[in-house]
């Protein structure tokens, strides 16, 4: 069975067939969430993540939200816009790379403790391979989290996220991450109150950890 067996053939392509490196260079670096669901994706970290470990950001923009109370052994960045990656203060190591066209990790096998996707899951087109290999970077134990908002780049975002509902795509990446090897799932939606002035995404969280064997 292929990766992608089950879905169709057009599910993780995008309207816009520009190279990430040429798109993104013309747009702002970040993240779409706002303050609010920023902050809130720092607090799940802070809950998640272990002190002192060694953290591996893929996709990565000018701020990884790691929580500025907190020590890390390293903190790689993978991205394709290296002047976002230069102003990341948080990382100790770079790395310019497309990672929808080789998804391909420039890392030993079990040598990072946790891994993160913030606001990258409606882009990626070859998910199940990314995914694999950020399983066989992590240690036996190691955490992925994934994290959204409710917004996405509509010339970016593939056409299944875009088709589907918020339950629909959790569905989704459960299954993905099932395929690259990862044990079962945890998801959950944190919303901000109605009258919350910088907060008015909802942030989706799921987090899985590499068995003993992958």
């Amino acid at each position: 069975m292929n990766d992608l067996h089950g879905f169709h053939p057009q599910s993780f392509t995008a309207a816009s067939g520009e190279s990430d490196t040429a798109f993104y260079s013309r747009r702002p670096a970040g993240p779409m969430l706002d303050q609010g669901a920023q902050a809130a994706i720092t607090a799940l970290y802070r809950t998640l993540l272990p002190e002192g470990g060694d953290i591996l950001d893929l996709m990565a923009g000018p701020d990884s939200h790691l929580p500025p109370d907190m020590e890390f052994g390293s903190v790689i960045g993978i991205g394709v816009n290296a002047q976002a990656l230069d102003s990341n203060t948080r990382l100790t190591d770079r790395v310019v790379e497309d990672l929808n066209e080789t998804p391909e990790l420039p890392l030993a096998d079990e040598s990072m403790d946790a891994v993160l996707l913030c606001d990258v899951a409606p882009y990626l087109r070859q998910p199940v391979a990314l995914l694999r290999e950020a399983a066989r970077v992590l240690q036996p134990g190691g955490l992925i989290i994934l994290t959204s908002g409710t917004r996405f780049i509509p010339h970016k975002a593939t056409a299944l996220w875009q088709a589907l509902d918020e339950t629909d795509r959790r569905r989704m990446l459960e299954t993905l991450l099932a395929r690259a090897g990862f044990g079962p799932v945890d998801n959950g939606t944190v919303t901000p109150a109605p009258e919350d002035l910088f907060w008015h995404d909802a942030v989706h969280a799921m987090t899985a950890r590499r068995p003993d064997v992958v």
